[in-house]
C-alpha cells in the first residue's frame, strides 16, 4: 500500500485588483470607465478582492457599495490615501480629514488595510519641481514619527493596519530610502506595501527586500515595468504620469521584476498577504483593461496564487 501524496497547502496569498488597473486615477474623469463597469469587469476577470481607489470613484455610501460588491462576489481589501507627513505637524489636521473618510469607508466594508502613499516631490503630470527630492534629517524625523502616529491612530480608531507604499517620484522610492524608513519606524505601527513595479522603477530588488525585511511586508501590489521604456524615461527625466502614458508599466509577464520569484518569496513568509494587481494605465481606451486583467489572472494562477 502506497502512502497518499501530501496535498499542496493552500496559498495564504489573496489575489485582487484595483481601479488603477482600469485606468482610474481620479474620483471623476471622462476618460475613465464608469464604476459599474469596473466592478462588472474585475469580477468577470476572476478577481474576488478590490481596493477602493480614489475616494469618490466608487460609491461612498457603505450600504450602496456593500450591495454592489456583494452581488458581484467582491470584497474590499484596502483604501488608499496620499500624505505629506514629512512637512510636520502643520499638515496633520488636513491629512487626518483625508485619512478618516477613507478609513471609515474601508472599515465599513470589512477591509483590513489602509495603503499610505507619500506625496510627490515633483508634479506627476507637468514635472514641475515642488520641493527638493532629498529630505533633510529633520524631515526624515517628521516622516517617520508622524507615520508611526498615523499607524497608531488608524489602528485605534478604525481597526486598520497602515501599509506604506514606496512610489516613484516620492521621497520613499529607492532601496536606500525604503530601508532607511523601515529601520527608523516601529514594526508595531508601520508595515510596508511593496509595489513590485514601483520598487523596480526606482532600482530596488523586491525578492531581496522580502527576504531581508519579511516581517515588515504587510501587503503587495503586483506590477511590472518595461525595462526599455524605463531606461528612456529615466534618461529623459520624465515625470511619473507621462511615463505611465508611454507604457512604462506593462502587462505581466512581459516586464520586470519576474513575479514568480517574488510570489515564492512571499509564500515563504507563511503569512496571510493580499497581492493586488495594479497596472498603471492612465489614460487608456475603455476596452483595453478587461482582456489584460483576464490574462493577468491566468498568469498568476500559473504562479500558484
Amino acid at each position: 500500500m502506497t502512502n497518499p501524496t501530501n496535498p499542496t497547502p493552500p496559498s495564504r496569498i489573496r489575489v485582487g485588483s484595483a481601479p488603477d488597473s482600469w485606468g482610474v486615477w481620479f474620483p471623476d474623469d471622462p476618460r475613465q470607465v464608469p464604476w459599474q463597469r469596473f466592478l462588472d469587469e474585475v469580477a468577470g476577470a476572476g478577481y474576488r478582492w478590490i481596493e477602493l481607489g480614489p475616494y469618490g470613484y466608487l460609491p461612498t455610501d457603505p450600504a450602496v457599495l456593500a450591495e454592489e460588491t456583494a452581488h458581484r462576489g467582491l470584497r474590499v481589501s484596502a483604501a488608499t490615501v496620499f500624505t505629506g507627513l514629512h512637512h510636520g505637524p502643520d499638515v496633520w489636521d488636513r491629512t487626518w480629514v483625508h485619512v478618516a473618510e477613507n478609513a471609515a469607508l474601508a472599515q465599513a466594508m470589512g477591509a483590513e488595510h489602509l495603503v499610505v502613499i507619500p506625496s510627490f516631490w515633483r508634479d506627476d503630470k507637468t514635472g514641475a519641481v515642488l520641493e527638493d527630492r532629498t529630505l533633510t534629517a529633520a524631515q526624515w524625523r517628521q516622516l517617520t514619527g508622524l507615520t508611526e502616529r498615523l499607524g497608531r491612530e488608524v489602528r485605534e480608531r478604525y481597526g486598520l493596519r497602515i501599509v506604506v507604499h514606496p512610489h516613484a517620484d516620492t521621497h520613499l522610492d529607492s532601496e536606500e530610502n525604503v530601508t532607511r524608513f523601515l529601520d527608523a519606524t516601529d514594526s508595531r505601527d508601520v508595515s510596508l506595501c511593496l509595489d513590485t513595479g514601483h520598487y523596480a522603477y526606482c532600482g530596488g530588488d523586491s525578492v531581496k527586500l522580502i527576504e531581508t525585511y519579511g516581517e515588515r511586508i504587510g501587503y503587495l501590489h503586483l506590477k511590472q515595468v518595461d525595462p526599455e521604456v524605463l531606461a528612456e524615461v529615466v534618461a529623459d527625466e520624465v515625470p511619473f504620469g507621462p511615463a505611465v502614458a508611454r507604457g512604462v508599466m506593462c502587462e505581466p509577464p512581459a516586464g520586470v521584476p519576474a513575479l514568480e520569484p517574488v510570489l515564492a518569496a512571499a509564500r515563504a513568509l507563511d503569512v496571510d498577504l493580499f497581492a493586488i494587481v495594479e497596472q498603471d494605465m492612465y489614460p487608456c481606451e475603455p476596452d483595453r483593461p478587461y482582456p489584460i486583467a483576464e490574462r493577468t489572472r491566468r498568469f498568476l494562477r500559473s504562479c500558484g496564487v
